[in-house]
């Protein structure tokens, strides 16, 4: 048997009415999303639980069968696992944006928390530039993909409140700064950034292309190194795991998991969606699971683009979804788990704890029921089943039981 699981990161949203009430999972064209679901077991899942914030490394660690309340320890420290940063069991690793703030007058927005989704290879002099200049026997940054770095503070504190600048967008900033103990530290290095940053030849560069510019730095998901135990030890098989983004590779690390990387795959709309599936289901040849996440639509809730999600959505269930089950037909026995991580609306432009859509389609026992078709509403149909504790979902998807 082959276990197959495909994530859209933040698929899930609200009914949007410029399109008539429905979702953008409702309204997107997903014929192969919609074969898994009226073929298959069709439910609701809690991947948050109450009381831990809605982000995509609290809901994927559930996803993946570890229970955020024993095993979560912070974002970014799952970062670093998956850049290869050591961490000591005192150091605090933060996530550190490449953002846009907007200074005008005494108000400081939040115009963009991505730096215009800004370049790797822009983003790697930048942060280059900037530890040289504020980096110390505690303090280092370390360049990552696009506008996701890191920063670790060698026995630094992380017990201070920090929001994920994707929550602000096109609001003002200040009220939103890092507070708490420690929190003074974080403060004065993302002021000196903000330094470093004007000016800069890369911004100059960008600003003479229409691009926003990278104008500071914005620390925060803190957290210290986890300890998981292994996905093989759990559920008795190795696996894979395919992504864009150092947090999900991350997690898959710490659980022991085989990283694959994708030429082309980029966190973003340009993804290589094709890519990915092959890779994913070629691993399956020396392996029996593979975790296949795709960030695009979560980036599109980020940027309240409906266009953008409604095409991030079609192209993951046409490129993602629909080359998978191509592969597979002559594959024998496999079983998909679909979900979201979470729901990224295009109101809120954030994450949220509610429930989302999963399917479980099993080659071995095909329903007939077509009148289903995979999104939001999955919750009011007959035989939907409900999953309040989202870490249980794995142990169901490979063992049956719950």
């Amino acid at each position: 048997m082959k276990y197959i699981v495909l994530i859209g990161d933040g698929m899930a949203d609200m009914p949007i009415e410029s399109i008539g009430g429905m979702t953008p999972l409702q309204k997107a064209a997903t014929p192969n999303m919609d074969s898994l679901a009226s073929g298959g077991v069709i439910g609701m899942v809690k991947t948050v639980p109450d009381g831990f914030p809605p982000g995509s490394d609290v809901a994927n660690l559930s996803i993946l069968g570890y229970n955020p309340q024993e095993f979560y320890s912070g974002r970014a420290p799952l970062e670093a696992a998956s850049m290869g940063i050591p961490l000591d069991l005192t150091d605090a690793a933060f996530r550190c944006n490449l953002v846009c703030l907007d200074f005008k007058d005494d108000v400081t927005n939040m115009a963009d928390y991505s730096a215009g989704h800004i370049s790797s290879e822009e983003a790697k002099i930048l942060i280059m530039d900037i530890n040289r200049e504020l980096s110390n026997d505690k303090i280092s940054f370390y360049p990552g993909i696009s506008y996701r770095h890191l920063m670790v503070w060698r026995d630094g504190a992380i017990d201070m409140s920090c929001t994920p600048p994707h929550d602000i967008t096109g609001k003002p900033a200040t009220p939103y700064l890092p507070h708490g103990n420690g929190a003074d530290v974080l403060l004065e290095l993302m002021k000196q950034s903000q330094e470093i940053l004007k000016g800069h030849p890369v911004n100059r560069e960008r600003i003479r292309h229409g691009k926003p510019q990278a104008t500071s730095i914005w620390l925060w998901g803190q957290g210290k190194r986890p300890a998981l135990p292994l996905f093989k030890a759990k559920y008795g098989i190795e696996g894979s795991l395919i992504s864009a983004v150092d947090l999900t590779k991350g997690l898959g690390i710490c659980a022991g998991l085989k990283i694959i990387d994708v030429p082309g795959a980029t966190g973003y709309l340009d993804t290589n969606y094709t890519g990915k599936a092959q890779y994913g289901i070629e691993s399956l040849k020396d392996r029996d699971f593979v975790y296949i996440h795709v960030e695009a639509p979560d980036e599109a809730g980020h940027s309240g683009k409906l266009g953008d999600k409604l095409r991030a959505i079609e192209d993951f269930d046409s490129l993602v979804v629909g080359e998978v089950l191509r592969l597979l037909k002559d594959a024998g026995d496999y079983k998909i788990l679909l979900m979201p991580d979470h729901p990224t609306p295009i109101a809120l432009k954030t994450h949220t704890n509610a429930p989302v859509p999963f399917a479980i389609y099993d080659s071995r026992d095909v329903k007939a029921d077509k009148s289903i078709s995979y999104s939001e509403e999955i919750a009011s149909s007959n035989g939907a089943i409900f999953i309040d504790e989202g870490h249980t979902l794995m142990n169901y998807f490979i063992k049956g039981q719950r």
